[in-house]
């Protein structure tokens, strides 16, 4: 989720715990005390409110809540939560200074902002866990960080898309992005999404609305809104928080791809597919690893594998949500088929090779040069995929036939 700029706040917010359970929460290992699979505390500290209803932090919620129970952990006695915390160092910090004194083992932050703040509260507290999401620092012990190939689902997402706007007659497809080629993150999104509409629409163009935050819900519909009445596009993908983009597709008629949660809930008559995160695989690896810590905190990043965890289609971590009644015909067989291909590591998106989507849903391969928008080869044809270093870190272009606007 995230290359996180920290967010520009106006006010301070206020933080607002939410202990999922009570003063008789089972006894913890905090201070080092061997740690079994009932005594476990896990701490969550949330950019937005543990009551969203889709979006970035109700999937990372869905996620931890999700993967306790796939242990057999209790959220309601053992989960404990700081929500509505910015990027802000010092909330940050005070956040975990909360779920410190709740003895917690074990502690989430989701947001990329809070990055500092972690690494500092790592070295604090060498006896708690911590584990950050979307970012890049770790030490050999107690802290690493997590993130997965959603690229990969937005390729899927972009197929639907692309589909669609064959279906309708409009080659015009929208993107409201938090940022674009700021963060390597949201650039590779676009460029996954972009490369997944141009399979199976070669004469598609997106268009992208840069936000500059990750979570804008007013000018999130406002962009979605301008590339439907101004760009005149027929369909709106996303990668911001809220499912304000689909929402505003459906109220002008048009069709939506979400992202981090299914959104047919919010705009059911619009959406086609979404790119999400199965947060739940990450969680509940993670949540064993502490277990298996035996309340030694510093064997944390050994029992992980490593200080970063980077999943995909081939765990499980990513996916495109159900489809629903609103995607043209066979884009269940294309996303299969391509899904396949990534799963069974013959391909990926960022390569030499194009795929190309028939009516029917078949694809096929083909050598071509991965050219970014300015008309440079990025890749050459029948060349490998780029390497995940620049996926996650370097990555700042976009790929032909996409434009900011």
């Amino acid at each position: 989720m995230k290359k996180f700029l920290a967010l520009v706040m106006a006010l301070a917010m206020t933080l607002s715990l939410a202990a999922c359970g009570g003063s008789d929460a089972p006894a913890s290992s905090g201070s080092g005390e061997s740690v079994v699979a009932a005594d476990l505390k896990v701490g969550a500290i949330y950019i937005n409110s543990k009551n969203d209803t889709a979006g970035y932090t109700f999937a990372h919620h869905s996620g931890i809540v999700g993967g306790m129970e796939d242990l057999g952990l209790d959220p309601a006695t053992q989960l404990f939560i700081v929500d509505e915390v910015p990027e802000d160092e010092q909330q940050v910090l005070a956040a975990v200074d909360t779920l410190v004194a709740q003895d917690v083992d074990i502690i989430f932050g989701i947001s990329f902002g809070y990055i500092d703040a972690m690494e500092k509260a790592a070295a604090a507290y060498p006896e708690v866990i911590f584990s950050h999401g979307t970012g890049y620092k770790s030490n050999e012990t107690n802290f690493n960080n997590y993130f997965g190939r959603a690229y990969q689902a937005r390729y899927l997402a972009g197929i639907a898309a692309g589909l669609k706007s064959l279906e309708i007659g409009n080659n015009n497809v929208g993107y409201v992005a938090a940022y674009t080629t700021a963060y390597a993150e949201t650039a590779s999104g676009i460029n996954g999404f972009a490369l997944g509409v141009q399979a199976a629409n070669p004469n598609a163009k997106v268009y992208v609305k840069n936000l500059g935050a990750w979570a804008d819900e007013v000018n999130e519909k406002a962009y979605a809104e301008e590339l439907i009445n101004t760009f005149g596009c027929g369909v709106i993908s996303q990668h911001c928080d809220s499912a304000q983009p689909q929402i505003a597709a459906q109220n002008a008629g048009v069709f939506g791809c979400g992202y981090n949660s299914d959104m047919t809930a919010d705009a059911p008559q619009a959406h086609l597919t979404a790119a999400i995160w199965n947060w739940n695989v990450y969680y509940a690896t993670a949540m064993q690893a502490a277990i298996d810590c035996e309340g030694d905190a510093s064997q944390f990043v050994t029992k992980m594998g490593g200080p970063a965890y980077y999943g995909g289609l081939k765990e499980g971590f990513v996916d495109a949500s159900p489809l629903t009644a609103n995607c043209a015909a066979n884009t269940d067989k294309a996303i299969e088929a391509a899904k396949k291909l990534m799963v069974d590591g013959e391909w990926d998106v960022f390569s030499g090779v194009k795929l190309t989507v028939a009516a029917d849903g078949t694809i096929t391969q083909a050598d071509a040069d991965l050219v970014d928008n300015a008309g440079n080869v990025i890749v050459a044809a029948g060349g490998p995929s780029v390497e995940d270093g620049v996926i996650t870190g370097t990555m700042n272009y976009l790929v032909a036939g996409v434009e900011e606007v």
